[in-house]
């Protein structure tokens, strides 16, 4: 599942962010290079190894794209992560932004 952000944080900082983040969820890091991130693990039940590749890069000389792919299937709870990253991303912007349900 392809998913992406728009953000005012510098890419330098969404990478450190995401390593800190990936790896607090069982995701090893096993590419790395000056613009994206690739991380393997297991997670979720049923336990199936999934990877994770995560980009960016400088959009408009403002915003930062930030873009994640993810091997797994449909709604995983990978992609759930994946999304509550992008919530972490929008607190260092906006500390009072918080995870609420969209009904």
């Amino acid at each position: 599942m392809k998913h992406f952000h728009r953000t005012h944080v510098l890419p330098d900082v969404v990478l450190s962010e995401a390593d800190a983040f990936f790896q607090t969820i069982g995701m090893k890091p096993s590419a790395t290079a000056a613009r994206s991130r690739t991380f393997a693990g297991v997670v979720g039940t049923p336990e199936e190894p999934v990877t994770l590749t995560l980009t960016v890069k400088m959009e408009g000389g403002h915003y930062t794209f930030v873009e994640a792919h993810t091997s797994a299937q449909g709604e995983s709870r990978l992609d759930r992560n994946v999304k509550k990253f992008f919530v972490q991303l929008h607190r260092l912007v906006d500390a009072r932004h918080g995870l609420a349900a969209a009904y």
